[in-house]
């Protein structure tokens, strides 16, 4: 097979494992709480990415993180997934799939506006005018159906599901300077994170597990949110001649997992859902074509 072909495959299949990780995310929160979802969950994402590491003999890589990248991995070990997962699964024990999943889509404008005091980065008026446009379409998913909607939107819910994506573009902003492999670096996060949500479930949930469909849609989330499908995302990338070709299937995802949350969640998609959607992407589109001008 060829190498561009390989590259696309891995793509699609990683945004395929991504738009399905909305409907799980709710599968799991219908039967557990949104603590136990990602202590759960990231418990599978450790397992799952040190078996990674084994397969692609990088254990060793682990003896030779210095005390500096410790100390870093411990602070973004507290980004992800301690506080990202905390937010974002509250965000969707409270909104309805078809609403939380767009509103976190805006992370990459987030991004290029954090950058500017975090990274003295530079942006220009076109990144302001994707914000508006973006934040038009969370105006529209918030809706959900019409003005009538606005009241059965749960505002902390909205406002969680966007803070999420602050959270998310900290993160990786923080990431940046970090020159290590990419797989020990999530493992080092989700496994530093693991331990800090060991006292948060000890406060403020409970051990309990149910081999249930609740339990199924866990083990999923630890394994295509961030495992295989951020390892196979990565090959996908490494194999492309063109990142920003292969980039712009993760556009795809959103409106593929409408697909399945209306099937599977048998939510009703509004029209405002897909309007709003349209707006999120088209002002992510249009904050890419600003940062490809600088």
């Amino acid at each position: 097979m060829a190498q561009p072909v390989k590259s696309y495959l891995y793509a699609g299949l990683a945004v395929l494992f991504w738009s399905t990780v909305a409907t799980a995310f709710k599968l799991a929160l219908a039967e557990y709480d949104f603590i136990q979802v990602i202590f759960y969950a990231s418990a599978v994402t450790v397992v799952l990415l040190f078996a990674v590491l084994l397969f692609q003999r990088k254990v060793h890589l682990i003896a030779r993180v210095t005390p500096r990248q410790w100390t870093h991995s411990l602070l973004m070990g507290a980004f992800n997934p301690l506080l990202y997962y905390l937010v974002l699964f509250k965000a969707y024990s409270l909104l309805p799939a078809q609403v939380a999943q767009p509103l976190n889509m805006i992370w990459p404008i987030t991004l290029a506006l954090l950058s500017v005091p975090l990274l003295n980065q530079k942006i220009g008026w076109i990144s302001f005018g994707a914000l508006m446009v973006s934040f038009t379409g969370v105006f529209f998913i918030s809706s959900q159906g019409g003005f009538d909607g606005f009241r059965n939107t749960n505002p902390l819910g909205v406002f969680l599901a966007v803070g999420s994506s602050v959270l998310w573009s900290l993160y990786w902003i923080f990431n940046v300077r970090d020159r290590r492999d990419e797989v020990l670096k999530l493992f080092l996060n989700f496994a530093i994170g693991f331990v800090y949500l060991l006292p948060v479930m000890a406060l403020f949930s409970s051990f309990r597990i149910t081999l249930n469909t609740g339990f199924y849609a866990i083990v999923y989330t630890g394994v295509f949110e961030v495992g295989i499908t951020y390892v196979l995302w990565l090959k996908a990338m490494n194999l492309t001649t063109s990142n920003a070709k292969i980039g712009n299937l993760v556009f795809f995802a959103p409106f593929l997992s409408l697909v399945f949350i209306h099937f599977i969640l048998k939510e009703t998609i509004y029209v405002t859902t897909f309007i709003g959607l349209a707006f999120i992407v088209s002002g992510v589109l249009l904050q890419q074509l600003d940062r490809k001008k600088i």
